[in-house]
């Protein structure tokens, strides 16, 4: 999804030889300016997203980071100097630790809670990621939503993004974030009970489930330098790691999927950053879904979302190999199909010409084999790179297409007359519904919104048995040069009948006023409970509608600042990526994304239902 290909490219690398001298300012100047300075539809992370970062994350990510590909001619003393430049900062003394407070105070020997009480497992609750929690599990209905208060802030150290959303099972809470960590908490005060360092950030759910073969409990992963991991609930401690792409730029953004002993992992890449220079062999990743055995992380098989290897195609006008077909990412977690034995991903455009028939495309592989069963694809001849909205347009293809790919899950839901379909929202602004009896004939088709690059349905949509909920993107950004979100442009939450595709719920977009760096914009992840639709705005509102007409139940303002339970200094800003997650009474959502001009923030908020 190339809107957020770039969410971890903190720098862009020429390949030009290594700089004497050692000045940050002048390795800024030279090999990021026109990427992060430049023009705001470029939508790589602006200097203030850089400067709310600490030292240690971005010379990590540097060094042995999702950018350690891109700085490898870079020496360490550059990089040094480069993170002193764009944070402002230098090294944490003695390396403070992120969880060095909040510690729970008791050593646990079994989980809180009952392991099948109420939880939200993985990115989209169930197999068919609807983002739809049931009454008995949310432990929240409607008439107490206007009663929720905050509970807890917990905070990430150094971070200007939020984007990990929290599995809650057991009574633990389990997250990731861009301190390259995994961290297991309380679910009802916060408190550290583990954490365990892996070798990247981790923006994707994590999924739960017995560990088959044994008496453990395993949380599931990738991080985003595209390794799996199998880690024991309990204890932290790491049961096995898998690579499951060895392409320099892969990585998994999308949560994996457990089911029947398989954990099926989505790639995806930050081909789209790296290919936007002028020296760079643009492109040669594909997407790809992979199937590991859940017990031991031994691959079983690995079907791309391109059949054909990618080959030379050209040079560009400076004379560099270019390589296709490429691209067709998985940005969002697979939706598993027991019924048809099938699971369904969504791919992103394409990288590089010749455009590929699977990009921009909801496909069907068999779970067994990964045969791919059926395609349908949305927009063709999408093919596109950071570069085509750059100064440099050497490495952008060719009559490029819009952006236009897909970066969330389709949902997989059944209809009260048995009717399956699954729906699933773009980035053009159009809503699809898919029939997967029917090799994924097209049901119907609306547009909601402009769409765009940024625009359009971006992270996740949520759906019952009657409805299917999108929030629109649509974010602009001023025409002058600034970087600086357009107050004015974007928004607006819809409800659409899933047997026509008729809109029967439309909100507004909510003015920004004279609030700074906002948008109305809807990016995030919508979820919902019997009555309820929650939805997080660029704004920093996190907000509550009634399904039955639309009205604000309750809202909550999270661009501010927090007293965290680690100790960490804790701020709240933009709402973007993952959605609300809901289960036992409580409420949970992330707060602050400072890559597109959003004000940036590092924390997780915990809400619960207060006395009157």
């Amino acid at each position: 999804m190339s809107a957020r290909a770039v969410l971890a490219a903190l720098l862009i690398w020429c390949s030009a030889p290594a700089l004497a001298q050692q000045d940050g300012a002048a390795l800024y100047a030279t090999h990021c300016t026109q990427c992060h300075d430049g023009d705001a539809q470029s939508r790589v992370p602006g200097r203030g997203a850089l400067q709310a970062m600490s030292f240690d994350h971005v010379l990590g990510t540097l060094t042995s980071g999702s950018m350690a590909a891109m700085a490898k001619d870079r020496s360490d003393a550059e990089r040094r100097a480069i993170a002193a430049f764009v944070t402002g900062k230098m090294a944490a003394a003695g390396g403070v630790a992120a969880d060095a407070d909040g510690r729970c105070t008791q050593q646990i020997s079994g989980f809180p809670q009952a392991l099948d009480g109420p939880r939200w497992n993985g990115w989209g609750v169930d197999a068919g990621n609807s983002r739809f929690q049931p009454a008995g599990m949310a432990g929240l209905t409607a008439a107490q939503v206007p009663r929720l208060r905050l509970k807890w802030a917990y905070a990430f150290p150094g971070a200007s993004v939020s984007f990990a959303p929290p599995t809650i099972v057991g009574g633990m809470l389990f997250i990731g974030g861009t301190d390259r960590k995994v961290h297991a908490l309380d679910a009802r005060s916060g408190c550290t009970i583990w954490t365990l360092g892996i070798d990247a950030a981790v923006r994707a759910a994590i999924s739960f489930a017995p560990l088959p073969g044994s008496d453990q409990f395993a949380i599931f992963f990738g991080d985003l330098r595209a390794n799996a991991y199998a880690v024991n609930a309990l204890t932290g401690a790491l049961i096995w790691k898998t690579k499951v792409e060895e392409h320099a730029a892969a990585r998994i953004t999308g949560a994996p999927t457990l089911h029947s002993g398989m954990l099926y992992v989505p790639v995806s890449s930050i081909e789209e950053a790296a290919g936007s220079q002028a020296s760079y062999e643009c492109c040669t990743f594909r997407g790809s879904v992979v199937a590991l055995d859940a017990a031991t992380g031994k691959m079983i098989w690995q079907a791309y979302t391109i059949p054909e290897v990618p080959h030379p195609t050209g040079k560009n006008a400076r004379g560099t190999q270019l390589f296709g077909p490429s691209g067709a990412a998985i940005w969002s977690a697979p939706t598993i199909d027991a019924q048809r034995g099938a699971v369904y991903v969504a791919t992103s455009n394409s990288y590089s010409n010749p455009p590929a028939a699977t990009a921009d495309a909801i496909l069907a592989f068999e779970l067994a084999t990964g045969k791919l069963l059926w395609k349908q694809q949305a927009t063709p001849k999408d093919a596109f790179v950071v570069a085509c909205f750059t100064a440099d347009k050497t490495n952008c293809p060719e009559e490029p297409g819009p952006d236009h790919d897909f970066g969330q899950s389709p949902i997989l839901v059944s209809l009260r007359d048995g009717k399956r379909i699954l729906a699933i929202a773009q980035k053009s602004g159009v809503v699809h519904a898919l029939d997967p009896d029917d090799g994924g004939k097209i049901l119907w088709q609306t547009r909601v919104g402009k769409g765009g690059s940024l625009g359009g349905s971006e992270w996740g949509s949520a759906a019952d048995g009657e409805r299917v909920y999108v929030a629109n993107s649509d974010v602009r950004f001023k025409r002058d040069g600034t970087r600086q979100l357009d107050s004015t442009q974007g928004g607006g939450l819809f409800g659409l009948d899933l047997a026509s595709g008729k809109v029967v719920m439309d909100v507004p977009p909510v003015a920004c006023g004279e609030r700074p760096q906002c948008s109305p914009a809807l990016s995030a992840a919508v979820s919902l409970i019997p009555g309820v639709v929650f939805s997080g705005s660029v704004s920093g509102f996190l907000r509550a509608y009634s399904t039955a007409d639309g009205k604000l139940l309750w809202e909550f303002d999270t661009a501010r600042d927090f007293k965290a339970v680690n100790g960490v200094p804790a701020h709240g800003g933009a709402i973007d990526g993952p959605g609300p997650v809901i289960a036992g009474g409580m409420l949970y959502t992330n707060s602050g994304y400072g890559q597109w001009s959003g004000v940036p923030g590092n924390v997780l908020l915990a809400f619960e239902v207060g006395t009157e």
